[in-house]
């Protein structure tokens, strides 16, 4: 009998379920209206992941983080005008 030879696709890592989780505030239509969102990290999420995304996210052009008090961080961004 033939085994099945496609790879079964894994779990998301905790790192890919948060960035999931981000990209969805970003993308809503409310959030991209304004062009700014505000994220909070959840409290079964890693800190080290939490971390490495906000400075993924740091490191877009267009791209501003204000850290709140109360542990949000918004996210304000801008559309460069096309020539």
């Amino acid at each position: 009998m033939a085994q099945n030879s496609a790879a079964t696709p894994s779990a998301p890592s905790s790192y890919e379920r948060l960035g999931i989780r981000v990209q969805k505030v970003i993308n809503s239509p409310t959030a991209q209206k304004a062009r700014a969102a505000l994220i909070y990290r959840l409290t079964d999420e890693v800190e080290d992941d939490w971390n490495q995304l906000l400075e993924e996210i740091a490191e877009n052009d267009n791209v501003t983080l204000a850290y709140r008090d109360d542990g949000g961080v918004q996210i304000f961004w801008t559309v460069p005008k096309e020539d």
